[in-house]
């Protein structure tokens, strides 16, 4: 048999002005951004609570720093009077702060009820209850009273301690501690102010019962509408009972933290 010589294919014959075919051009796979990981449940939770912390301690720190001014100031006006003209213009010097200062307390019931403080609102309320009744009751509704030396010695025991006590807790809320100087002095002090302040207000509820008597304000007399009867004198009278038997409890409770260690501050005294 012949053998068939086998020869190659020729290469087609491109028409002339024809370019050559570029190189299919490789395109990267395309990368698609991954969605963040959801936040969990417990770490928005988390910062949630920090953030409110944050806000806490922030308005807890204006609100101490605020009251510890006006009571500053009450202080330096007492002090100023009774070197000028003597006790009898001290209530005259200190009338408007006082008032502002010592009514500023009424906060601290509410910060007890919503939560910002742990002071219980069963040891806040008498205690700010009871000055704004020698504050308003008293002083502001009997102006016969105002010029007694007892006013001064009032005045200046309420302004001591709570320059103390809001600059101690003004400063713990805007750095986290305070001094244990001030922790030492605010025990300290308060032992040595509470004789003089409690022994004045009740002095001055004590000598406005005479006033009260005579003028009979606040008082309301039947028959009327209501058909309601009240009388300020024994009001006042009541809360002067009622207002000395609940004081040696709070001193002794202070008084044992100091000496003994036994409770931390902040559940201890009230806010």
């Amino acid at each position: 048999g012949f053998c068939s010589e086998v020869r190659p294919r020729p290469a087609p014959i491109k028409p002339p002005g024809t370019r050559p075919q570029a190189a299919a051009a490789i395109t990267p796979p395309r990368v698609v951004p991954s969605a963040p990981p959801e936040i969990r449940p417990a770490a928005r939770e988390e910062a949630a609570a920090e953030t409110m912390a944050a806000v806490k301690r922030a308005y807890l720190a204006v609100y101490n720093w605020a009251v510890f001014f006006g009571w500053a100031q009450v202080l330096y006006f007492a002090v100023d009077a009774l070197l000028r003209s003597g006790h009898e213009g001290v209530y005259a010097a200190v009338e408007r702060p006082l008032q502002l200062a010592q009514t500023a307390a009424v906060l601290e019931i509410l910060h007890g009820l919503v939560g910002l403080v742990r002071s219980p609102v069963s040891a806040t309320l008498p205690q700010i209850g009871s000055r704004l009744f020698v504050t308003w009751g008293i002083l502001w509704s009997f102006p016969e009273t105002r010029t007694h030396i007892l006013v001064s010695s009032l005045v200046i025991s309420w302004s001591i301690t709570e320059i103390i006590r809001y600059s101690f807790f003004g400063t713990k809320e805007l750095f986290g501690s305070a001094p244990s100087s001030l922790l030492w002095l605010r025990y300290s002090s308060f032992l040595v102010m509470y004789p003089t302040g409690i022994s004045s207000e009740v002095g001055l509820i004590y000598i406005a019962l005479q006033f009260i008597k005579a003028s009979e304000k606040y008082c309301i007399r039947m028959p009327n509408k209501w058909n309601y009867s009240f009388d300020y004198f024994y009001a006042s009278i009541l809360v002067l009972l009622v207002y000395v038997p609940g004081k040696p409890t709070y001193v002794h409770v202070h008084a044992w933290a100091a000496q003994e260690g036994a409770c931390k501050l902040e559940d201890c005294v009230t806010y």
